[in-house]
């Protein structure tokens, strides 16, 4: 299970880091029905493929911080016996997943107040926060157009607009990418999610800068939305990753380069708030 939720993480076939991180910390279960002659055997098994698992994904934060948490649970207690490690493990694994769950229903929750009943938004890329938050407001019944953009080259904002086009009273349209600054004049508000800030420096899939710098031009508010363990201020550094090129483009590339990168930057300022856990911040 660990093998293939590694390779899973690092093909990107799960699109949120939130539920990136969840999976990773259940696959860890993994090692609780395997055999360890010593305790100093199990918790480099654990250390190792917790480590793996972070690597699958080095720019996750949530992955990051929850395989951290799991591993320094148990080294800190300095358990004596193989089955008091393993008991451990398992129950880091149950609090890292409800706290990850938790965080994320808090966030979409306290996101509902800035999407008013006739509002128009407009979201980039799959988050499972701003899913969430459009469908808990329209269960309160308001009524929401959203634009949604396709998030190329993966095209993550197609799953995004068939799961808001499922939810009574959400107005979904997806769009191209490069259409967003057509749209964004009708838009009341961006909602997206994010992969973590540092340092005043919002990370998240590739096309947020553009949309957040054109969005500031047009005076459009943009809200971002996650877990507040997705705050960084230490102990972590982004790093972005540049995918295969066959994702733009299948026949072979010849007399020039095709770049793919997964992520980029937003300076914070061009954003009005970010909605976590703890409340709505404002950044502006």
């Amino acid at each position: 299970m660990i093998d293939e939720t590694v390779e899973e993480i690092r093909e990107m076939q799960t699109h949120s880091s939130s539920t990136v991180a969840i999976k990773a910390a259940e696959s860890l279960r993994e090692l609780l029905d395997r055999e360890y002659a010593t305790v100093e055997e199990y918790v480099r098994a654990l250390d190792r493929n917790s480590s793996a698992l972070r690597r699958a994904q080095p720019s996750h934060a949530s992955l990051h911080n929850t395989q951290r948490e799991i591993v320094d649970r148990v080294e800190d207690a300095d358990p004596e016996t193989v089955e008091e490690a393993k008991a451990l493990t398992e129950s880091a694994i149950e609090d890292v997943v409800e706290d990850v769950e938790t965080a994320k229903h808090e966030a979409a929750q306290n996101a509902v107040e800035l999407l008013p009943d006739g509002a128009t938004v407009l979201t980039h890329d799959y988050s499972s926060t701003v899913v969430e938050a459009i469908e808990l407001a329209a269960r309160e019944g308001h009524h929401i157009d959203v634009y949604v953009t396709e998030a190329r080259p993966r095209f993550l904002g197609r799953k995004t607009a068939r799961t808001l086009a499922a939810i009574d009273r959400v107005n979904t349209t997806l769009i191209v990418d490069s259409a967003a600054g057509h749209y964004l004049d009708e838009c009341d508000r961006i909602v997206i999610g994010m992969d973590c800030i540092v340092d005043d420096i919002l990370y998240n899939r590739v096309g947020t800068f553009p949309i957040a710098a054109t969005a500031a031009e047009l005076a459009v508010p943009v809200s971002v939305l996650g877990s507040s363990a997705k705050l960084i201020e230490e102990g972590f550094a982004f790093q972005n990753e540049f995918r295969s090129p066959s994702e733009v483009m299948r026949e072979p590339a010849e007399g020039f380069d095709i770049e793919n990168p997964a992520y980029d930057a937003t300076p914070a300022h061009l954003l009005e708030n970010v909605v976590t856990d703890d409340g709505i911040h404002k950044l502006q």
